[in-house]
């Protein structure tokens, strides 16, 4: 019998199962997934357009703006879409957020020049920040937590899908029809998204009063964006020691001073201060910067050197870049297995930013002449440096913090990750800007260029290297590849910091409820703020698989000192819970085989646990006994899972949801037959609780 014991429980069911779930809540889902779908690919659909985008608007210094403005505005609002959905209502937030993302789009796709695309692309961030914090909330409202892993899960697929779709979506527009496309493109599928959330979803009421700490969110993004202003204009557009550049420079120093004064009076702020006293937290907050730093530093870019170095087109750039994103996907993927499987998680921070660093290295020995092979094994070698880090990074925030901050900890690191990637493509934008510049003037000094081109007119559009002479376009080549190349060796520094920074994380034991985060979570450019207990529910939804049912039956049945099959111990806590039980009504409405359910059945029989009155089971008084006596020991495994979490003065709905899932263990409402009435249970008993 112990070989079916795979079959001793049902493999997620309720709400969340196929057959039980209603096709509003299905059709609300695929909505989501359009919105999530549509905020993640706008971050890395643009980056094999940017060329051409430059190329016809012109504004090859203002290329990194394309990327960073999305970023900032997207990261900026993210804390405030999360607070105001918990207090006004999340459905009509979504929808403002889609209307937002496609007026963005909209308006990107007519742009007519440079800083007009650049101001459409920040209010594009901002509807797309609330399509990816919202999405991942409304799920925890319209479905069971113990369901909600698969959900995430195929947010965490959309993601993965976008990272490598996005490349190749965004050269096959750009080719076959407009870069304007790369826009254009939302505007169906949002308006899909728009019309069938109007009409399929609809959200149990339960606005949470909130203080929105508009200042600090004001501040905090206030500070980044004077920083970024600083690291992209200086040395370009201003000279470092100008008035612009000092003043912006002292502002961003005054604004980060009045940030740290709100936030210590703050009912709820955006960053608690008090997180920063956590020495894993600081630490990961620092290798989050730098993960994001060089990550969507190098995406930029990386398309640019193949299109203008290699010739190669915007399609094709887009499969040149799909190494990268299979290093990624894979490393993030094992590194967040093994983790969950060992509990040893050091080595992955340690040997992702190492490797980082040396894929970073190789990218810089990158030239005109490289093959495709040597592009392709080394753009592999920097996806799995970021990969073996980045499923980490979030695990171990969690691991940290107390529960009350685990929501907020985990929107925490990805915050710094976003910020660190709109710093990362705004100084990468910033050498490159300026290393093209000298190598384009030092290449052509005293050479004759055809009428109308300048060294200046090569910098700001690519497309004039096919009207220089064939002996001249070597030179130009040479000098867009090392500066791009040289990008890649001035962020292995950074790395490196971020490397030994790594070695000095504490690597505490992990809390049993704590597995690899989904890859949403590794993926995503913005932090998703979730409440604690939303964190915890996610965590726990590993007891909704078969896999972790058939673990924890096993482990209660121990707990409780019998020795029963595990579809035994199933059987009287459901019949515990319901008050009867009909072995063959049962296998019709429920995931476990009826040989199962019948084997299961002879035992409680057999040892005087249930009697038959016709076909129908009933628990004798030691059958009560032994069901409770499970039931209380299934509350404790739940407790343990929780760690440190669960103690004394344990939070009121960390105990609601250890009691959910209690219930839901023993099935849920939509397997028991409804064609006559349940009979009460024994003493107000409900699953044990």
């Amino acid at each position: 019998m112990s070989q079916d014991v795979s079959d001793t429980h049902p493999a997620g069911h309720g709400i969340g199962q196929e057959g039980h779930v209603q096709g509003g809540v299905l059709a609300s889902i695929g909505a989501l997934l359009l919105g999530m779908l549509l905020a993640a690919l706008d971050q890395t659909i643009v980056s094999t357009a940017l060329p051409t985008i430059v190329s016809d608007l012109g504004g090859m210094e203002h290329l990194s703006w394309v990327v960073t403005a999305y970023l900032l505005a997207s990261t900026a609002a993210t804390p405030l879409w999360g607070k105001l959905g918990d207090q006004y209502g999340r459905k009509k937030l979504f929808q403002a957020a889609i209307v937002i993302f496609l007026i963005g789009s909209a308006l990107c796709g007519m742009a007519q020049n440079m800083p007009e695309l650049i101001g459409f692309r920040a209010l594009q961030g901002l509807g797309g920040g609330g399509l990816i914090v919202l999405s991942m909330a409304i799920v925890g409202d319209i479905v069971p937590p113990r369901d909600r892993g698969r959900y995430q899960g195929l947010f965490g697929a959309v993601f993965g899908a976008t990272s490598v779709l996005g490349p190749l979506l965004g050269g096959l527009l750009t080719e076959h029809l407009s870069w304007r496309w790369v826009f254009y493109v939302n505007l169906p599928v949002g308006i899909v998204a728009l019309l069938v959330i109007a009409a399929a979803l609809h959200i149990p009421r339960r606005a949470t009063p909130h203080t929105i700490d508009y200042l600090g969110t004001f501040l905090i993004a206030s500070v980044a964006t004077c920083l970024v202003l600083v690291a992209s204009l200086g040395g370009t557009t201003w000279a470092w020691g100008s008035a612009q550049i000092i003043g912006l420079a002292v502002l961003g120093v005054v604004l980060a001073v009045a940030f740290v004064a709100v936030e210590r009076r703050a009912a709820e702020p955006v960053l608690p201060l008090k997180l920063f006293r956590i020495r894993t937290f600081t630490l990961s907050a620092v290798i989050s910067f730098v993960v994001g730093f060089a990550m969507f530093g190098a995406m930029v870019y990386l398309p640019t050197f193949l299109q203008i170095v290699h010739g190669i087109s915007p399609t094709l750039s887009g499969l040149y870049m799909l190494p990268m994103v299979a290093g990624l996907l894979l490393a993030s993927t094992a590194s967040g297995q093994i983790v969950s499987r060992t509990g040893r998680w050091k080595v992955f921070p340690v040997a992702g930013t190492g490797i980082t660093t040396l894929g970073l290295l190789l990218l810089h020995q990158l030239d005109e002449n490289s093959g495709t092979g040597e592009i392709s094994a080394f753009f592999f070698v920097f996806g799995c440096g970021l990969g073996l880090v980045m499923q980490v990074l979030v695990l171990i925030v969690q691991n940290a913090v107390s529960y009350e901050d685990l929501g907020v900890a985990t929107s925490g690191a990805t915050f710094f990750r976003s910020i660190g990637a709109a710093f990362g493509v705004a100084i990468f934008g910033t050498i490159f800007a300026n290393r093209l510049g000298d190598k384009l003037t030092s290449a052509f000094a005293g050479r004759q260029l055809p009428p109308g081109i300048t060294p200046e007119t090569l910098e700001a559009d690519a497309r004039g290297i096919e009207q220089l002479p064939a002996a001249l376009r070597p030179a130009a080549l040479q000098a867009y590849a090392s500066s791009i190349t040289d990008v890649f060796l001035y962020a292995a520094p950074v790395a490196l910091v971020a490397f030994v920074l790594s070695w000095f994380l504490h690597e505490d034991k992990l809390r049993g409820s704590v597995t690899a985060p989904d890859t949403t979570e590794t993926l995503a450019s913005n932090p998703v703020e979730r409440s604690s207990y939303d964190e915890v529910a996610r965590a726990l939804s590993v007891l909704g698989t078969r896999e972790g049912r058939r673990e924890i039956y096993e482990k209660i049945t121990a707990k409780a000192g019998y020795d029963l099959l595990p579809a035994a111990s199933w059987l009287l806590l459901r019949i515990n819970r319901y008050g009867s039980a009909e072995p063959g009504v049962l296998a019709e409405h429920s995931a476990v085989p009826l040989n199962i359910i019948t084997a299961a059945a002879r035992q409680i029989e057999e040892r005087h646990l249930a009697v038959r009155e016709g076909l129908t089971l009933h628990l004798t008084e030691q059958g009560n006994r032994v069901a409770e006596k499970l039931a209380q020991a299934r509350e404790e495994s739940l407790a343990e899972l929780l760690g440190d979490w669960w103690t004394r003065d344990r939070p009121t709905d960390l105990a609601q949801l250890v009691r959910e899932l209690n219930r839901e263990l023993c099935g849920s409402d939509a397997e028991r037959p409804h064609d006559g009435p349940v009979q009460k249970r024994p003493h107000g008993v409900e699953a044990g609780v």
